[in-house]
């Protein structure tokens, strides 16, 4: 009977070590990603500088974007071409822990169309009255992100060894209209300043560290013109600003093309050979799926589809591993009648009064986007998706065109922390809860950087207007893309 239980004890034993070693085995696997059939091809190169937009907002006249980008057919993968261009805790000095509002004495001008916006109108315009004040918005980095911390509270803290790249070398990809060490600008304190996440560690960002992480991986932003910044930043940040002639543009294989008569494509997109990694931007302002009522008429309205995604991420989205959302500041009554934009929802035009309403219709778009994007994540289980949250302007005392500013060249005048535990951008808050796609909270942060923008420096400025929504860069958008690492 001895022998018996000798020899099953040797029996079980051998079983338990079968079982340890296949599972030893399956867990060294590497993990399998998407075929992304990346191959090579030439495609056209970025046009640098931009054109005038007829249009009445800030960004319609300082955003190098088109106004109406070539629209994808939602049957087919043509490009329509549009018509152009119509248009650790911290303690500080009370003085430094503030809020995020306007400094005393310092106004902003605020459209009456702009009132029900929410977050869409200009940040700077925040004063006591806002509706912003007095209200709880919790961090939805935590509860809606499902973050383990919440990146947005922190402080800025000077830094020797930024910027990480130079303004003065980025120019594979870096827009000379963006990079202000090109311009007459001579003070560039701001470039020295890194976000300092409160109770979250921050891995250090470097090219290598990042194309490793993104190690045969799309990343794809889609979004306005501060998307595209982000963007730019991203391809400055991987390369170091080096000319890399290794990485190859693959526009092509996304119909990223210049169509005729336009003077830039609608994105474009960059592989990096060593790592099988592509990092693309597709330009969508709105985030709203875009169709031309009469494709053979140049002066055709277009449906502006509330709640439909662009055809151009419908088609895309699966061969994408990280993607990046953004929309706000093109959300306002004159750009929709420049771009002859009429609102739809279920494909017919809109009735509904309240979503006719600038707000309501914005608020609908960016739910529907999240909603859909959410949907679609079961389907691709290594998809991580954000919604970027509204990057800040800061016009004082007037408006783009009626004579704001935003003069100041000292860092972190109006404060360095973020302290509260939630975020300054509701909307984009309130879409993301309760789904799968995290936010990428950079309003507060950014908020405090009111010396990093464009200012008076812009290439293409008119004298007497000032760019107070785009950043210089390096800058600001840096910070973002190191959250962005983060988080990935």
């Amino acid at each position: 009977m001895l022998l018996l239980y000798s020899h099953l004890y040797i029996v079980f034993i051998c079983w338990v070590d079968i079982q340890t070693g296949a599972a030893l085995e399956s867990s060294s696997k590497p993990p399998i990603y998407r075929n992304k059939d990346i191959s090579i091809s030439p495609e056209d190169k970025e046009v640098v500088n931009g054109q005038e937009e007829k249009a009445f907002s800030l960004v319609d006249q300082l955003d190098p974007e088109k106004s109406s980008p070539g629209i994808w057919n939602s049957d087919s993968n043509v490009i329509t071409p549009s018509d152009e261009k119509k248009g650790d805790p911290i303690n500080v000095p009370k003085e430094e822990s503030r809020d995020i509002r306007v400094p005393e004495g310092k106004s902003s001008s605020k459209k009456a169309e702009d009132v029900d916006l929410v977050v869409a109108a200009p940040i700077s315009s925040v004063n006591k009255s806002s509706p912003l004040e007095g209200k709880e918005y919790k961090n939805s980095t935590i509860s809606a992100g499902n973050q383990a911390c919440n990146y947005a509270i922190g402080k800025w803290v000077e830094d020797d060894r930024r910027p990480l790249y130079s303004g003065f070398e980025c120019k594979q990809w870096l827009s000379p209209m963006w990079a202000c060490r090109l311009t007459q600008r001579t003070d560039f304190a701001y470039e020295k300043f890194q976000w300092q996440p409160k109770n979250c560690k921050m891995d250090e960002f470097t090219g290598s560290n990042f194309l490793r992480r993104m190690q045969d991986k799309t990343l794809a932003f889609i979004g306005d013109s501060l998307g595209r910044q982000q963007f730019q930043s991203l391809m400055c940040m991987i390369t170091g600003g080096k000319e890399s002639p290794d990485v190859t543009s693959v526009g092509w294989k996304y119909g990223l093309v210049k169509a005729r008569g336009a003077l830039r494509p609608d994105g474009w997109a960059y592989w990096f050979p060593g790592t099988n990694t592509t990092i693309l931007y597709y330009w969508s302002a709105s985030l709203c799926d875009l169709e031309p009522l009469n494709s053979t008429n140049p002066t055709t309205d277009y449906a502006m589809h509330l709640d439909r995604p662009p055809a151009f991420l419908r088609r895309f989205l699966n061969k994408f591993d990280v993607l990046v959302l953004n929309t706000g500041h093109h959300w306002n009554r004159g750009k929709l009648k420049a771009n002859r934009w009429v609102m739809h929802v279920g494909g017919v035009p809109n009735t509904d009064s309240k979503i006719a309403e600038i707000g309501g219709a914005k608020n609908l778009t960016i739910h529907s986007i999240v909603k859909w994007v959410d949907s679609q994540l079961p389907k691709y289980p290594s998809l991580k998706a954000f919604y970027r949250t509204i990057s800040p302007r800061h016009f004082f005392n007037g408006d783009w065109n009626t004579g704001g500013s935003c003069d100041n060249t000292t860092p972190l005048s109006d404060g360095k922390e973020v302290l509260k535990d939630e975020s300054l951008d509701p909307v984009a808050v309130a879409a993301v809860k309760g789904t799968r796609v995290k936010l990428l909270d950079i309003t507060a942060s950014s908020q405090l950087r009111d010396e990093g923008h464009i200012s008076r420096y812009s290439i293409r400025a008119t004298p007497g207007m000032q760019d107070c929504l785009h950043w210089c860069l390096p800058g600001i958008p840096d910070m973002w893309n190191e959250i962005l690492f983060a988080q990935l």
